[in-house]
């Protein structure tokens, strides 16, 4: 079954340079509204777990409230070691008339242990 994409808010409930987390499909998911553009990301920081959309975002990339590691808005990779191969999962957004939409799959781990 292909994931749908999930209506998250209004185009004017993000002001560019900001971001809102919001719960979709049993995950927190960033979405940052930069240079005119929307992205999400996972909410998470994959570092201690706190909340990317509480960050300073600057040039497309976002850094972590707790202990400023870095993170692309748009691909979800480590700006501080880009060699890494961690990064935070990243979604496709779309714009439908004035609603900001993000296709998440179904967390099928929440599925497993059901």
């Amino acid at each position: 079954m292909m994931p749908e994409f999930t209506t998250v808010a209004k185009v004017s409930d993000i002001p560019d340079g900001e971001a809102r987390a919001f719960p979709v499909n049993g995950r927190m998911i960033a979405v940052f509204h930069t240079g005119g553009e929307f992205t999400a990301i996972n909410d998470s920081c994959p570092h201690m777990g706190a909340s990317l959309a509480g960050g300073f975002i600057e040039d497309r990339t976002v850094t972590c409230p707790w202990h400023a590691w870095r993170f692309c808005v748009q691909e979800g990779t480590w700006k501080d070691n880009p060699k890494a191969e961690l990064k935070t999962d990243c979604y496709e957004v779309r714009i439908d008339g004035e609603n900001v939409q993000i296709c998440v799959p179904e967390d099928v781990s929440v599925e497993a242990d059901e």
